[in-house]
């Protein structure tokens, strides 16, 4: 057996700076990222929605869910822009493809979350 720790083995100290690297990207994120704090902004106000309407647990979970989905989205086209344009700092008509691709899982992840908004909030009106 070898005297040396393997790297996959488990280590406190490593789980711990593993949520320090994830800390930091959230902070890249919300400094890089415009829209990032839309969605921000979005997620407070259907929360206090959320409160004022006092949903039910099934409701909760479609909006937290929904609001997940967007910021999770989001944050995977942060990254896959920041990559793109790593690789290829000049315009390139494939990396445009990728990018916009990636715009579009986000645009659409947040029509979905506005229909389950919907789903939730319209029948408190009536």
């Amino acid at each position: 057996m070898n005297s040396k720790k393997e790297h996959n083995d488990f280590s406190f100290k490593r789980r711990l700076k593993s949520f320090q690297f994830a800390f930091e990207g959230l902070v890249v994120f919300f400094k890089t990222q415009p829209n990032a704090w839309i969605h921000l902004l979005a997620a407070i106000l259907v929360g206090a929605a959320g409160f004022y309407f006092q949903l039910d647990k099934l409701e909760w979970f479609m909006i937290i869910t929904a609001i997940a989905l967007v910021f999770i989205v989001e944050m995977i086209n942060t990254a896959i822009e920041f990559l793109c344009d790593k690789i290829e700092p000049t315009f390139d008509p494939q990396i445009k493809r990728i990018k916009d691709i990636s715009a579009a899982a986000v645009l659409f992840a947040a029509i979905i979350a506005c229909v389950i908004g919907g789903i939730v909030f319209i029948p408190k009106f009536f």
